[in-house]
């Protein structure tokens, strides 16, 4: 099943949905909360959750987020995944709107956070935030402003493509959680060369794709391909994820 099902359901309050419960199945259960928007949850949550956000230009319903969701949830990780308001908007309408401020997307995360805590159950497994690109910037400014359990970085942009001088990296050292970064070496946001040279806290890790751009795809004449990457990322997430024993 796919993140449209979502767009097509009728809208339902928190308060209602939390009444009924969310159920924690193999598959994808999907809703449409009133004034936050469509909602995917997928999977269970044997190593953990993570409330996943998309890029800038492409949402939910985008190959690399569905095939991405699903292989985070056969590894184990239950996946809350999200449109950003602004995305919503350009699914209605069928023509791209660029994001808005970052600081809006923060709160409206911030918003989203506090739906999730409310559905997720048990509560004692802890919810990480995390996301593909600028979403995970802004996952990252919500971390470092509120605080996280953890957080899943997919595609960091660590600075804007041709210009690695303007770095954003101005908030990590008010991160104090896990952070997992999985990093195509070939990432125009950030390459391998260049991430290594940065001073992250002793909290961050970050795990290269090899050969992979900012979408986790290799050149044919590695024998790899994205699927694989995806793989190899959502594995290794899932065990940065898992509770110690």
């Amino acid at each position: 099943m796919s993140f449209e099902i979502a767009y097509a359901q009728a809208p339902r309050t928190l308060e209602a949905l939390s009444a009924d419960g969310v159920p924690a199945v193999a598959g994808a259960c999907h809703y449409h909360l009133e004034t936050l928007g469509p909602l995917e949850v997928r999977g269970e949550p044997r190593a953990g959750r993570l409330l996943l956000t998309h890029g800038a230009g492409a949402g939910q319903t985008s190959p690399f987020m569905q095939h991405l969701r699903e292989a985070l949830a056969r590894q184990g990780v239950q996946v809350w995944a999200i449109d950003f308001a602004y995305m919503q908007r350009m699914w209605r309408e069928g023509r791209r709107r660029p994001p808005p401020r970052i600081d809006n997307l923060v709160d409206e995360l911030a918003a989203w956070r506090a739906a999730v805590e409310t559905l997720a159950r048990p509560a004692c497994v802890p919810l990480w935030l995390g996301g593909k690109s600028m979403g995970g910037r802004v996952a990252s400014l919500l971390a470092a402003r509120d605080g996280a359990p953890g957080l899943a970085l997919c595609g960091y942009p660590f600075h804007p493509p041709g210009k690695p001088e303007r770095t954003r990296l101005s908030h990590w050292p008010q991160l104090t959680c896990p952070v997992q970064v999985l990093q195509g070496t070939r990432d125009p946001f950030g390459r391998d060369s260049e991430v290594r040279e940065y001073a992250l806290p002793e909290t961050a890790r970050v795990h290269f794709l090899e050969d992979g751009d900012h979408d986790w795809k290799p050149r044919r004449r590695t024998g790899r391909d994205q699927a694989s990457l995806i793989e190899e990322a959502a594995e290794t997430l899932a065990a940065a994820m898992a509770p110690s024993e």
